[in-house]
């Protein structure tokens, strides 16, 4: 019989694990791993989860307490399926928020459905350093294959969803929002880090929102001529979605809304990008962005972009933009240290030692 013992170590100034070693060998026998925890965010109970491709929502996931969201193409399990292929065979040492335990569980019954995974803890909890959190029972072989996989999930949406988490509670109360500056084949994965994280998703794609961006409105010869094509192209084709515009002045919001009085439009949101001045104190001027949401006055959805970091964000949201946008979220994540130990009293002797458990 052999003890794996899964301890989640420490990433960033959120969570703190101790590096995680080489891999484990053992053929056969009772595995075992907890790892770390601490406060509970929430009630919601996880279960195992299964995930299929289906021809309206391309994923439906049961009994999953936060669900990834929708998307018509992407195939997540051919993403586990890819990422096993990668590698063969480690979980967290950091404090911090944890996300990817649904996920993991795909993971470890892709390679083996034998294998049994009990959590005492949910996705989208807090857990500390050094504290146990779960327990995977079954061959040590198989447990051995699926561990670096579904530890690199579960390291990289804990990391998102810990920052989103951050984020989220400096924004209030303005609603934080990723892009799509995610890691190319894992944008699903990376926004349902978000939203477990406390986030919402902006556009999952080209397809489910009209974004008007900068080289839009200079193509089209400006702004107003901008929201016109999408206007007409969305009505000539029966279309119906929610459609945002960038706008990089005060002189363009007033155009926008000049424009929104003269035309029947679907836009529904104004991002207000780069509104947030930097300045040499290392401090921002949220003046100009204030202006502009109370030039909107509730007219549309509002969302400040730009300069966005844990520092700025809770003035920026004090503006009354409704929401904040940041691709840092995603795209400049640091992963939450998690690994899988079979010794657990020499692991918690070592991460101590090195004040990494």
């Amino acid at each position: 019989m052999y003890m794996l013992n899964l301890y989640r170590p420490s990433f960033g100034h959120l969570w703190q694990c101790c590096e995680h070693k080489d891999l484990w060998g053992c053929s056969r026998g009772l595995t075992r791993i907890p790892i770390s925890t601490a406060r509970c965010l929430g009630s919601r109970k996880i279960i195992a989860m299964s995930a299929s491709v289906s021809n309206d929502s391309g994923i439906s996931v049961a009994s999953v307490a936060i669900q990834p969201p929708s998307h018509p193409t992407y195939d997540l399990r051919g993403i586990i399926k890819l990422a096993l292929a990668e590698d063969s065979a480690d979980f967290a040492k950091e404090d911090g928020i944890v996300a990817g335990i649904a996920l993991a569980d795909m993971v470890f019954q892709e390679v083996d459905p034998s294998i049994r995974v009990e959590w005492s803890k949910k996705d989208g909890d807090y857990i500390r350093k050094g504290l146990q959190f779960g327990k995977v029972s079954g061959k040590a072989q198989s447990i051995l294959v699926a561990e670096r996989v579904a530890l690199n999930f579960m390291q990289r949406m804990s990391g998102i969803a810990t920052l989103t988490k951050a984020m989220a509670d400096a924004a209030s109360p303005a609603c934080i929002l990723e892009t799509r500056k995610t890691a190319p084949g894992l944008r699903l994965v990376d926004k349902w880090a978000v939203l477990i994280g406390g986030g919402q998703n902006h556009r999952m794609g080209l397809f489910d929102m009209v974004l008007i961006k900068d080289n839009h409105i200079s193509a089209a010869g400006g702004i107003s001529n901008a929201i016109k094509s999408v206007d007409l192209y969305l009505q000539q084709r029966k279309l119906k979605m929610n459609v945002e515009v960038e706008t990089r002045t005060l002189e363009e919001v007033h155009e926008v809304l000049r424009y929104a009085t003269q035309n029947k439009t679907s836009l529904t949101r104004m991002m207000l990008d780069n509104m947030v001045v930097p300045l040499p104190s290392g401090d921002v001027d949220v003046s100009m962005l204030k202006e502009a949401v109370d030039i909107i006055n509730g007219r549309f959805e509002t969302e400040a972009s730009g300069n966005v970091t844990l520092h700025t964000i809770h003035k920026i949201g004090q503006t009354g933009v409704t929401y904040i946008s940041s691709g840092a979220l995603t795209h400049s994540v640091k992963a939450l240290d998690i690994s899988l130990k079979i010794d657990t009293e020499l692991a918690l002797q070592v991460g101590r030692r090195t004040k990494r458990a």
